[in-house]
Parts: structure tokens; sequence; C-alpha cells
């Protein structure tokens, strides 16, 4: 990878405004002056059209059309070791108070809502996963290293990268270890005293999901001597939490034969004296087969991955949760509960929501909501696009 350089940058004046306004993404088609010889991971200093006084300083991102992710807006900056240190200490400083025996595993660094756009950090009790979304951040590995070390002095810290920085010339590999040991790849952790355990090199994302954290705890409460049906259920998280909350039978469904069998296994890290059932196959497929086989359960959690990666996508997916909502309430028992999230950032809440209503009109049912919940504790919101993930509870 090459050596990071400081180039100038200017913006057309509708970017300007954005940029002092302090929303962190510079679109390609903004940019009317740059250097020619400008690379991915370059520090871009940008300076206005007027008066050429300085407006901010990103970084340059030649493989994205977000063609720089601004880390200072309105004044002057280095992007040095004392950046890094105050930028990840800051972000230790807002969680420290949530972290405990009980809960040691925790979103550290949330990309753009922690200052760093496309970098994400993970902490599993005394292990470090970050993971870039971005090459801009590949000549900068060494300082980011330096400064989760000084501050966490992990036992191990393992970076992992998305499919589109793999394609890069980055000389590191998904799956790396940056600093330390790592006895073995999977690493135990504990939420609301629940035990866990993350793939940190081979699982998805970062080995877990984390957002979801307040989530599963909530369904643990509310599955006490309930049957529970934990849909697209991936490691278990929702299932297991209903199973230490003490469900007297749970049934988790998954199309990956590898996602059950880790899901079996964090269940078995914990008490629990109910039925755990898991069932391979298409969901919708499986969902509808129960419906006609008359199960009923008296909490159904249904969590799928993204069904909109781009706006495209949106109509299509509104009709997919509608199609769950529907699914789902039709296996939900009189005066149970259906609890049905979403991660798509494109679909709004009010969409999501508006599709859940015409399932019910279309089945006459009128369920009222129990509890709305988006991200929890350890991913702030900065910015509109990173508001990705949304729960609704439903009383039936």
């Amino acid at each position: 990878m090459h050596q990071a350089r400081r180039i100038a940058v200017k913006l057309n004046p509708k970017a300007e405004t954005i940029l002092k306004k302090g929303h962190p993404w510079i679109f390609s088609d903004s940019i009317i002056k740059v250097p020619d010889e400008a690379q991915t991971g370059d520090v871009a200093v940008i300076f206005a059209q007027k008066d050429n006084k300085l407006i901010g300083v990103g970084l340059y991102d030649a493989e994205s059309p977000i063609r720089i992710k601004i880390l200072q807006a309105n004044r002057p900056m280095q992007v040095d070791a004392k950046f890094f240190l105050d930028t990840i200490t800051t972000a230790f400083n807002k969680r420290k108070d949530r972290i405990s025996k009980d809960t040691n595993a925790y979103r550290l660094i949330y990309g753009e809502g922690d200052g760093l756009s496309g970098v994400i950090v993970d902490v599993y009790d005394r292990v470090v996963v970050m993971k870039l979304y971005s090459g801009i951040w590949i000549p900068y590995i060494a300082l980011l290293k330096e400064a989760l070390v000084a501050l966490l002095q992990p036992e191990a810290l393992v970076l992992r990268i998305s499919r589109n920085v793999a394609k890069l010339d980055t000389g590191f590999e998904d799956g790396h270890v940056l600093y330390g040991t790592l006895n073995d790849p999977l690493v135990r952790f504990t939420e609301y005293g629940v035990r866990f355990q993350a793939h940190v090199i081979r699982g998805h994302k970062t080995g877990y999901f984390l957002d979801h954290r307040f989530n599963r705890h909530k369904v643990g409460q509310l599955a006490k001597g309930k049957t529970v049906l934990d849909v697209f259920s991936y490691a278990g998280g929702f299932s297991v939490h209903a199973l230490a909350g003490g469900a007297e039978a749970v049934t988790s469904i998954d199309i990956s034969a590898q996602a059950l069998e880790v899901a079996r296994e964090n269940a078995a890290l914990n008490k629990f004296k109910g039925q755990h059932e898991t069932l391979k196959g298409d969901a919708f497929e499986l969902l509808a087969d129960l419906v006609k086989d008359g199960r009923q359960y008296e909490v159904v959690v249904i969590d799928p991955p993204s069904f909109a990666k781009q706006q495209s996508e949106v109509q299509r997916a509104l009709k997919q949760y509608e199609k769950l909502a529907t699914l789902g309430a039709g296996l939900c028992s009189k005066g149970g509960i259906l609890v049905l999230a979403s991660c798509s950032s494109r679909v709004s809440l009010e969409d999501f929501k508006a599709a859940h209503q015409r399932a019910f009109k279309k089945a006459g049912l009128k369920p009222r909501i129990l509890l709305s919940t988006q991200h929890d504790w350890d991913h702030p919101v900065s910015i509109p696009e990173s508001a990705y993930l949304k729960t609704l509870y439903y009383i039936l």
C-alpha cells in the first residue's frame, strides 16, 4: 500500500454547506478540484472556493462514490497517533460505565457515530476485533493498532476486512491477528449474564451481532414459561436468551446448518430446562408449513438479514416484510407477542410499520405495539444513514 500524502481539494458550493454542517460524507460528483495522482488513504485537505480557508480534513477513497470521509470539519488536524488515541479514548469513555462481568462484549467504534467512517471495533471480553469497510484505513492500521492496544491491553487484536477492501493490495488477510495471541478463534463472552461464543476469524461481520443486545435480553424476559419461535436465528441470540430466561420450548429456524450448530453450542454454554428444537430451511417455506400444521407460539421473533442493500430493492423488501408479518401473526397465539425487526437502512420505520399494518388488516387483526426499539447503547447514530435497526413488539 502506498504512503499516504496530503492533497488539496475543492468542492462545489452545495457540498461545502453540507460539510460545514458536519455531515461526514463527500460524494465524487461534489468535488471540483483534486490532484490527478490522488490515491485511497491520502489526507484530503479541503479549502473553500471563495476565500481559500480550510473547511475540512478527511481521507480520500478512490474506490467509493463516497470519495472523502471527513474526520474534522472547520479546523485543521493531523491524522496521527494522538488523533487515533484521542478518538478511541472518547468512544471508550462513552461506554465504560455499561461494561461489566455480566455484559463484557460491546461495540467500541461504530463508524461515523464515533468519528471513524468505515471502521467497526467490537470487543469480546479480552479479544478485540477491528473490521475495515474502506481501504482508506489501510495506511493507518499500525496507528489504529497502537491506540487500541494502549487503551484496552487485549489478549489479541484481530483484523477483519470487507470484500471490497480484500480486493485491494493491502498486504493483510481477513482474520489476521495484528497483536497478541489468539488461542482459540471461538471467543466466549457474556451479555446480561447469558453466555455466548463468537468465531472472530470466520463469523459474520466481527463474529456476532451486538446491535440487538437489548432486544435479546427483552425477549429473554418475555419468554419465561412460554413457547418461542426464533426465525433467521443465526447464532441463536434470541433463542439462547429465551432458554436462559426460562422458556418452556424454543424453535430456531435458519437456512444454515452451521449457524444452527452454533446456536446449539451457544445454548449449551448456559443452564436451561426448556426444549430446544432447530429447523433448517428457507424461512418463508418453513413458516408457511408451520402455519398449515396449525402450530402456535406465545412469542415469535422474526429478524431477517437486510432485504434492501440498495434503493431499487426497497419495494421488494417491504413486500417481504409484509409477508413475514402475515406468517408471524399466523403462528402467534392470541395474546402472544410478535417481534419484527429490520436491519435495512433504506427502509424507514414508518414504511416498515405500514407493511405490518397491511398484513394485519388483511388478517383482520388489530395488534397493539408493546415496544419500539432501535440500536443498543454502543451504536451511537450521528447521521440518518447509520440508523438501520428497527424492532417492533406487537401484542396480538
